[in-house]
């Protein structure tokens, strides 16, 4: 991955929890790219890529382990992930 890109990616990513759905309206925190360098590989954190299909399709930068979900059908998938992990959204 080029580096510039991938810090990139890493500088947008939100963490967010989901434990209810008043939680969605609420801002989402803001996490580091060195705090998530840091969690990468743990059970405890999902990851997950919410850029556009074409956007991921054609991009060369993608976070290894990170699930794809479309940010436009977040209310059909957004339950399917535990409440006790730590989900990290990206989309760049």
């Amino acid at each position: 991955m080029k580096k510039g890109r991938l810090m990139l990616a890493l500088a947008c990513m939100a963490y967010v929890g989901f434990a209810t759905p008043d939680a969605r309206a609420a801002e989402a925190a803001r996490m580091s790219k060195d705090e998530l360098k840091g969690k990468l590989g743990s059970p405890e954190v999902v990851v997950i890529d919410v850029r556009s299909y074409i956007d991921w399709l054609f991009s060369g930068d993608k976070i290894v382990g990170a699930v794809r979900e479309d940010y436009r059908n977040f209310d059909r998938w957004y339950a399917n992930y535990p409440k006790e992990k730590t989900l990290v959204l990206y989309c760049a």
